[in-house]
């Protein structure tokens, strides 16, 4: 079995870097921020190390999963990072939600120490990072692509490579649009239902059987419904890829009015005081304008 490097052990990375150690790889792992995830998948045989430099030089295959362009930077060529420590001929997965534009300058960087880079962000909350049925989509080379499948094969099932180094990005981008705006339209729905008098549990069953069925009326459904916001993905994080989609549509002279739109409501949510709520939250900005909530 293999050697690999995970860094980045947060509500994604935690279970993602369990089943690489549950397929029976040597997993090595360093305290990036909190230390409980490190000493959890210590218990379960994960080696661990001072720092990036360190897990780096420990293994020729190095996954991230952390929250942002500047973290991603930061490990990847920071003081005692992965760049310090990596050996050529290595691979570096990135697995984090990250800018398209720095993941090439990342990949030129890497691939000028001999290092191949994938961008390989996921979609799936922290229901699909456990169950191990995260989407998986990946920017990089073809043939460095297929010595890395059999690793997201342990992670995920919908696993497709986009095109090449920022690609995988940028769809990840793509898909944080629908995201944020089919949970905006299970708001409204929700709400509409709710004020006019019908049951909301009732509407959400009936609409599930039609066209309109998604997996976030299932699930996100059913949290706006219950009032369940504990995090599967928190607002603050998905503010932070609609960042990235109004910042390159800028850059690309593009409009992008309801995406615009989504991430005002998630401000409302996060200046109350809410961004480490769940995304899902976003209703409660609605309710705020409509006086009125889903349920009680």
């Amino acid at each position: 079995m293999a050697k690999v490097v995970f860094i980045g052990l947060g509500i994604m990375g935690r279970p993602m870097a369990g089943h690489l150690l549950a397929a029976g790889h040597t997993v090595h792992v360093h305290i990036h921020v909190h230390p409980e995830p490190v000493q959890e998948l210590a218990a379960k045989g994960a080696v661990v190390c001072a720092n990036s430099k360190e897990v780096a030089q420990k293994s020729d295959i190095i996954f991230t999963m952390v929250p942002d362009t500047p973290d991603v930077e930061a490990v990847l060529f920071g003081k005692d990072g992965v760049a310090e420590g990596v050996k050529s001929g290595s691979i570096v997965v990135d697995m984090s939600s990250i800018s398209p534009i720095a993941t090439k300058e990342f990949a030129k960087k890497l691939d000028a120490m001999g290092v191949k880079m994938l961008d390989a962000p996921v979609s799936g909350g922290q229901v699909g990072a456990e169950k191990a049925t995260l989407s998986i989509m990946v920017g990089g080379q073809p043939e460095v692509f297929e010595q890395i499948k059999p690793y997201f094969e342990l992670m995920g099932k919908n696993i497709v490579l986009v095109g090449d180094n920022g690609d995988g990005q940028t769809c990840k981008v793509a898909n944080q649009i629908v995201v944020a705006l089919t949970i905006e339209a299970v708001s409204e729905a929700l709400l509409f239902a709710s004020k006019a008098g019908a049951d909301p549990v009732k509407v959400r069953e009936a609409l599930l059987g039609g066209f309109a069925h998604s997996r976030i009326l299932d699930l996100h459904g059913q949290r706006m419904i219950k009032r369940t916001f504990t995090p599967g993905f928190r607002i603050q994080h998905q503010q932070k890829d609609l960042n990235l989609a109004l910042q390159s549509a800028r850059n690309l002279g593009l409009s992008l009015p309801g995406t615009a739109v989504a991430q005002e409501l998630l401000n409302a949510v996060s200046a109350q005081g809410g961004s480490d709520l769940d995304h899902s939250a976003m209703v409660l900005a609605l309710e705020k304008l409509a006086n009125h909530k889903v349920s009680k």
